[in-house]
């Protein structure tokens, strides 16, 4: 969606006699509201420490989009994942990382390191 919001405002800044009044405004408000839906002061920090995540139970407040903040401070890499949140982040040794994510319905959704799945686990609940 990001990336379809990105396009269109190049379009308009490329080609603006293609489009008429109207459809500038259309499109201005469409990017806006774009941005709006990733637009959040909530940030949720995780820490992965020995192949595990901390805390490994984390919560956030449904309908609100929120950041989580993953900092890894292992000598190894590895990958912030999650199947139900349809995230995936490389984090370097060392490196924090922001992953935005949109609002969530309540509910728990489940998180993991890729490269350590038998220790890195962890529940993000959403109430």
């Amino acid at each position: 969606m990001f990336l379809v919001m990105q396009m269109v405002f190049i379009i308009i800044l490329q080609f603006p006699k293609l489009l008429n009044n109207s459809m500038k405004i259309f499109t201005f408000l469409f990017f806006l509201l774009g941005f709006s839906a990733f637009a959040s002061d909530l940030q949720i920090n995780l820490k992965i420490k020995n192949h595990q995540f901390e805390p490994n139970f984390v919560s956030a407040p449904a309908n609100t989009p929120f950041i989580l903040v993953i900092e890894n401070s292992d000598q190894t890499i590895e990958e912030f994942e999650s199947d139900d949140l349809k995230k995936e982040k490389l984090i370097g040794a060392g490196k924090t990382v922001k992953i935005p994510v949109s609002a969530q319905k309540a509910g728990k959704y489940k998180f993991y390191g890729d490269f350590h799945q038998k220790t890195a686990q962890g529940i993000l609940e959403i109430q």
